[in-house]
């Protein structure tokens, strides 16, 4: 049983941000930081990512554990109220993800993806990750132009 009103629910619901989470706001700041510039929360790319290097087809998802299943095998029995409608909603959240990750590789991006609590724990980690993502990136870039 749920302890808050349909209204309460709704109200607290409403208020999730689909951008500029405390996570993704912890991790582009820390790449901003460390002297990184990008695109955030570009629409014309399939998957609308949340951190995106356009030139060299890098794209970055900061994901929640609730809304994304972070150990979802475990945690999918947690749900005491409305597990028709969380299950289903979450597993869709899931597949979905997926396929992104899926289209976006198939057309040649490289496809980081973050849990919010390794943004906040591990932080410098992600920042690192990035970087070397960028740098062979760039590497293979300039491969390509000296080959042509």
């Amino acid at each position: 049983m749920d302890r808050l009103t349909p209204e309460q629910r709704r109200k607290n619901i409403q208020h999730v941000k689909s951008k500029d989470s405390k996570i993704e706001l912890k991790l582009r700041r820390a790449l901003w930081r460390a002297g990184f510039r990008y695109r955030k929360n570009v629409r014309e790319i399939f998957g609308c990512p949340d951190i995106v290097f356009k030139r060299l087809k890098i794209a970055i998802f900061c994901d929640s554990e609730f809304w994304h299943g972070y150990d979802w095998k475990n945690r999918k029995h947690d749900f005491k109220s409305r597990q028709e409608f969380w299950i289903p909603k979450i597993e869709r959240n899931i597949l979905r993800d997926k396929e992104v990750t899926e289209k976006l590789t198939a057309d040649g991006w490289t496809v980081l993806r973050f849990f919010g609590n390794e943004i906040k724990k591990n932080l410098e980690s992600c920042v690192e990750k990035i970087s070397a993502t960028v740098a062979l990136k760039k590497l293979e870039a300039q491969k390509c132009r000296r080959t042509k």
